[in-house]
Order: C-alpha cells, then sequence, then structure tokens
C-alpha cells in the first residue's frame, strides 16, 4: 500500500525542494546585486576616462555576472518545475487517499447492512433467532456470576393463519409488526425482543426478580397485544398464547429454557387461561407439549 500525502518520505522531499528553491532564489538575488554592482563601476569608470584595459577588465567582470545571473534563473527555472511535479504529485496522493478512503466508507457501510440483515428480522427488523440466542447465551453467563433470575417468553399469536388467509400477507405483515412495535415499547432498553417466525415472537426479559413481576409483565403483554389494530381501513384483533420459563427455576441453559417456555406457550394456547409458568404446567402437559405448538 503506497504511503500517505503525509508521509515522511514525501514531507521530507518536498522540504527539500522548497529548500533548493529558496537557495537558488538567494543566488538569482545575489548575482542581481553583483551585475549591478559592475554596472555602477563601468559607469564611473567609463565617465571618470578610465584607461580602456580596466574598462575591458570591468565589462568582462560584467559578462561573468550576467553569466551567474543567467545560470542561477535556469537552476530556479528547474528548482520550481521539480516543486511543482512535487505538488502535483502531492495532489494525486490525496485525490488517491480520498477515493480509497471514500471506497472504504462504503464497504464498512455495506458490510454493517449485511451483519444487520443477517441478524434481524425482514419484515419487523427485530433481531432474529440467532442474535436472540447469542444475547441469551451473554445473558446467562452474567444471570450464573451476579445471582441474577430471567425470563423467557414464548408468545405466538392466535389465529394469525386466518388473517393470512383472509387479508394476504401484506396485511399479516404489518400486524406483524405493529405488534412488534407494541412489544418494543412495552421492554426495557436492556430485554430483547425477537421474531423467531411466522407468527411467533421471543422476549428476554432481564434481572427478572419476582415471579409475581413477570406474571404482571406478561398479562401487560398479552393486552397490548390484543389491542384493535388498524391496517389498511380494516380493524383487527389478535390475542396471544405465551409461556414462561424462568432462569434458574426452570433450566440453566438457552436451549432448555425455550423448549420450557414453548411448552408452556402450547399449554396456554390449549387452555386459553392467558400466560402460563412452565413450573405451573403439569407433567403430562408439560410432556405433552413438547413436540411443539399446534398449527396458528
Amino acid at each position: 500500500m503506497g504511503s500517505s500525502p503525509d508521509s515522511p518520505n514525501e514531507e521530507a522531499s518536498l522540504q527539500r525542494a522548497l529548500g533548493q528553491s529558496e537557495l537558488v532564489q538567494d543566488k538569482v538575488a545575489q548575482a542581481a546585486t553583483d551585475l549591478s554592482s559592475v554596472n555602477a563601476v563601468l559607469k564611473d569608470e567609463v565617465a571618470e576616462g578610465t584607461p580602456v584595459a580596466n574598462v575591458k577588465q570591468a565589462l568582462e567582470q560584467c559578462e561573468a555576472v550576467e553569466l551567474n545571473v543567467q545560470e542561477a534563473a535556469e537552476e530556479l527555472v528547474a528548482v520550481n518545475d521539480a516543486l511543482a511535479l512535487e505538488i502535483d504529485e502531492r495532489h494525486r496522493l490525496e485525490q488517491r487517499l480520498a477515493e480509497t478512503t471514500a471506497a472504504l466508507s462504503v464497504s464498512r457501510s455495506k458490510e454493517r447492512r449485511s451483519r444487520h440483515t443477517a441478524m434481524h428480522d425482514a419484515v419487523t427488523g427485530l433481531p432474529n433467532l440467532s442474535l436472540f440466542n447469542d444475547r441469551l447465551s451473554h445473558a446467562l453467563a452474567q444471570a450464573k456470576r451476579h445471582r441474577w433470575r430471567l425470563a423467557v417468553l414464548f408468545i405466538d399469536l392466535d389465529d394469525f393463519k386466518g388473517i393470512n388467509d383472509l387479508h394476504g400477507h401484506t396485511v399479516g405483515d404489518e400486524l406483524l409488526l405493529i405488534v412488534s412495535q407494541r412489544l418494543q415499547a412495552a421492554v426495557r432498553a436492556s430485554d430483547t425482543v425477537s421474531r423467531r417466525s411466522g407468527d411467533e415472537f421471543l422476549l428476554l426479559m432481564l434481572e427478572a426478580k419476582e415471579e409475581s413481576m413477570v406474571a404482571v409483565f406478561a398479562a401487560g403483554i398479552a393486552t397490548l397485544i390484543a389491542a384493535s389494530c388498524d391496517i389498511r381501513g380494516l380493524s383487527l384483533n389478535v390475542t396471544a398464547s405465551i409461556g414462561i420459563a424462568l432462569y434458574p427455576d426452570d433450566g440453566i441453559s438457552g436451549d432448555v429454557l425455550l423448549n420450557h417456555a414453548d411448552a408452556a406457550m402450547y399449554v396456554a394456547k390449549q387452555h386459553k387461561q392467558g400466560p402460563v409458568f412452565y413450573r405451573s404446567v403439569g407433567q403430562t402437559d408439560a410432556a405433552s407439549a413438547l413436540p411443539g405448538p399446534p398449527d396458528s
């Protein structure tokens, strides 16, 4: 990779060219002074009737000084040409640096967009399952260190397939976006809302100190989702089934917590009695819930 316009080598080269220019300019000035002095002496000698031999010597001195002036002028032209080349090269380097910087900025912008696309849902902009799992893993490590309790909420929209079939996927996507915005507005900055897939959402609640607090929060989430959604002149209502798994009560790994929250959600969907904690699910219900939720 080439050096930048401000690299030591280029600065030294430019300084040398400027120094040479100053030296030659001094030489020209000195030669001009010498020439002026010789001409003044010659004028005086001619006026005073100085012998021809002396005048001839003065003329020779004048010619020598003129030659020095000419040489100095030529050197000055050469130095100025070299200086112009240095300046042109500096401008070219600055232009290349600007172009490289702009290209790097575009590349980094594309990289950020690609990374964001790879880790976020295209419809809602929420973190996808991969990013949610990453944050859950990090949160579990923190919870273990600080002895915090965490809550994982598995949220499934009820009868969403019917809305898609009746009104089309465009309306369905807008409904998902509204639900995602309501979820984001309800959580703290430290919590994470994710779209798992289809009509399923995940919510990671940090420092869930009391189970009763989580229960109130989940009930509030269900109420928010159930509020009417105005989309393209339609007034649509959708409810949600919510299953909850707590760390460390219901599991100490991310996979176990997600499976248990999914199982609790399945029971909540079956009984339609509001959010369900995994611990409250009977062994028979929990076992039957593990294969996965029914079609929405």
